[in-house]
């Protein structure tokens, strides 16, 4: 199985000379499967880029799951090329609007409206089919499957776990770790640090032994601490925990903050591994970078 990096920013696309160097496009990721089945993890600005390399595919066969529906997550959509062209079957799997009672294809639909986008959906070429999905659902085609977790983000959100020929890799989405909203003195908090420490370990029993953790790391612990709680963004520190923790392989940080350069986000990223002294048995820390392909 073998992946790679289209889009890695947060919240809104970056282009420019301060990000050059990871990649200035939001969140889009590339999987092949072991018989070259393709599965793209969200569809963020980045996967403009990589529907244009598909052609000489074409008629092709795509699986898209997206981890939830904010803009920064969907909105290179419209401008994904195999949509457009007869024979090709895209398949798009996500969650229900929960709030609205929405099903992701009524939720994507609205930005195909023609206020937002000048060609209607009943004008796409290609065969386009929808699936809500539910917690744990799994779906299988040729040699992969892929299962989701529900994480914590402020809409529902699936993190997704792909497996093909014995190698795995799990793509949480956004995902920040649940944290106890009572004080210690509260009589509830202890109650309430329970429901967390199960959800926890729920979460860490889905990353367990993955060939490649690709995790929301936005911020460090102390911007986050300061203004960031609730935002719904993993940590540094807390990444590199899980990774640990859940005895991974190889741990890919990604949803940049979209206000940092590049030379910011390395000096982060070397702080973070010599804070947390990593050692020759921990996993690889590796910042995610667009354009860049791994094998799991």
């Amino acid at each position: 199985m073998r992946f790679k990096f289209w889009g890695v920013r947060g919240s809104i696309a970056t282009p420019g000379p301060k990000t050059v160097r990871y990649g200035g496009n939001t969140t889009c990721i590339e999987i092949r499967g072991a018989s070259n089945e393709l599965v793209i993890l969200d569809a963020g600005t980045g996967i403009f880029q990589l529907g244009n390399t598909l052609a000489p595919e074409f008629p092709i066969n795509i699986n898209i799951f997206l981890s939830h529906t904010h803009w920064d997550h969907i909105q290179g959509l419209p401008m994904f090329s195999p949509i457009f062209v007869p024979g090709n079957k895209i398949t798009i799997h996500g969650a229900m609007d929960i709030v609205s009672q929405h099903s992701v294809k009524e939720v994507l639909s609205r930005q195909m409206e023609h206020a937002y986008f000048p060609v209607k959906e009943t004008e796409l070429a290609a065969e386009l089919s929808y699936v809500d999905l539910q917690e744990n659902d799994c779906i299988e085609f040729g040699e992969t499957r892929v299962t989701n977790c529900l994480l914590n983000h402020p809409v529902l959100n699936f993190g997704y776990r792909v497996e093909s020929a014995g190698k795995s890799l799990v793509f949480t989405g956004d995902h920040e770790w649940p944290y106890n909203i009572y004080d210690q003195t509260d009589p509830e908090y202890g109650a309430y640090q329970e429901i967390i420490n199960a959800r926890r370990q729920k979460i860490i029993d889905f990353f367990k032994d993955v060939d490649a953790l690709i995790i929301d790391t936005s911020y460090d612990d102390i911007e986050y601490e300061q203004s960031k709680v609730g935002w719904g963004h993993g940590t540094f520190d807390k990444s590199i925990a899980a990774a640990k923790e859940s005895s991974v392989k190889k741990c890919y940080l990604t949803h940049h903050e979209p206000t940092r350069s590049d030379d910011e986000l390395e000096d982060l990223y070397f702080a973070a591994l010599e804070r947390n002294d990593i050692s020759d048995s921990d996993p690889e820390f590796i910042l995610a970078k667009e354009g860049v392909e791994f094998l799991a």
